[in-house]
């Protein structure tokens, strides 16, 4: 992704860096439970986390993976550069665009990608590039919210989007896992819940 769109985006999320781990935490605490632990404590060897913010998920890896993370914004990686060293962690961080990772073919055990898939333009794309990258037989570690299967949810999600895209580009009606299984990957775990709001999926990348 480049160009003024981009441009406009890296802005808005460099804005909101600061802010970011407070908006997060009620949110965690009210909505999405322990999704961050569910889908980073399964992750092996070498992990790729697509859209890792501030680092909110650096406490929940296992202690013998190795971590890159990628992010749009500059400021957001500033802010899990401090986490990782708080917490004594190395980390491999860069700026990068989920619409095309700057890794080779099959490198990573591992893609992790949680709360961001709603924000990246095209979600499509970006999850053909994480197929990409996956070695065969690897795991792909997702969560997110997504478009509800409660009726007036749908309807203030739908809402909601009025603002949200124009703005950050955060849709709420979205379905990661469609796109997943249409890529090829095989779904191995798959749960959702607050009215359908979360969905949390493991799915494995056919190989040896």
């Amino acid at each position: 992704m480049r160009g003024p769109e981009a441009e406009r985006l890296r802005r808005y999320w460099d804005k909101h860096a600061g802010s970011y781990d407070r908006q997060m935490a009620f949110l965690d605490r009210k909505v999405f439970g322990d999704s961050r632990q569910w889908v980073c404590h399964g992750a092996v060897g070498d992990v790729l986390e697509v859209g890792i913010g501030t680092g909110l998920n650096l406490d929940s890896y296992p202690a013998d993976v190795s971590i890159t993370g990628v992010d749009l914004s500059p400021e957001m990686l500033e802010h899990a550069r401090r986490r990782a060293a708080t917490s004594g962690r190395t980390v491999s961080l860069q700026v990068g665009d989920a619409h095309r990772l700057e890794f080779p073919d099959a490198a990573f055990d591992t893609v992790v990608c949680t709360f961001a898939l709603c924000a990246i333009p095209d979600d499509r794309r970006a999850i053909a590039e994480m197929w990409r990258v996956l070695r065969p037989g690897g795991r792909l570690r997702l969560a997110d919210h997504v478009v509800s299967t409660s009726a007036p949810a749908r309807l203030l999600q739908r809402m909601l989007e009025l603002v949200t895209i124009p703005t950050g580009g955060e849709h709420f009606r979205r379905r990661p896992v469609l796109h997943v299984r249409d890529q090829g990957f095989v779904i191995e775990q798959q749960e959702r819940f607050r009215l359908g709001i979360v969905e949390r999926v493991v799915a494995g990348k056919p190989g040896a």
